[in-house]
């Protein structure tokens, strides 16, 4: 089954149980729409969660006290890829492009996604060729299909 990771544990916050969050979503209240995170093999419920900045503070039913939250730090929070909601047209979550073929117009393969990053201005691939190397191109350089990526020859480097 396919994860998806919406969050990472940072460490503890107080003392009560409460964890800070790095979120790979676009905000702490997206993370309400889920009934249960694995945090790597352990269960967990979001009892309350609240946004601290590009963060989050969460309290999950499990977690009592500091020591309990001291020990999810450096845990991913996932969910099956089923639990993401639909995507409208255009829309792609990065984790469904990560291995995916990178072709060029005429079908010639030039590597896979081996990563999608966003340093701010935009989504950005990290394709790695076929030998090893890699290069970074644009979102906008490529067109999405169901099964491959279609890139610009121009941004094959």
């Amino acid at each position: 089954m396919n994860r998806v990771t919406l969050a990472a544990v940072t460490g503890a916050h107080g003392l009560k149980g409460d964890v800070r969050l790095k979120l790979f979503t676009d905000s702490a209240e997206s993370l309400k729409h889920y009934a249960s995170f694995d945090a790597e093999g352990r269960a967990l419920t979001l009892a309350a969660i609240r946004q601290v900045g590009a963060g989050a503070i969460a309290r999950f039913k499990e977690v009592a006290d500091r020591t309990a939250a001291e020990a999810l730090r450096g845990k991913a929070l996932t969910v099956p890829r089923e639990a993401l909601p639909p995507l409208e047209e255009g829309e792609y979550y990065h984790a469904d492009l990560i291995g995916l073929p990178v072709v060029t117009p005429g079908g010639d393969s030039v590597g896979t996604v081996a990563a999608v990053e966003n340093f701010g201005a935009g989504d950005v691939l990290d394709i790695e060729k076929p030998g090893g190397k890699s290069f970074m191109a644009p979102m906008h350089a490529v067109a999405v299909e169901p099964d491959r990526l279609v890139i610009d020859p121009l941004f094959i480097t």
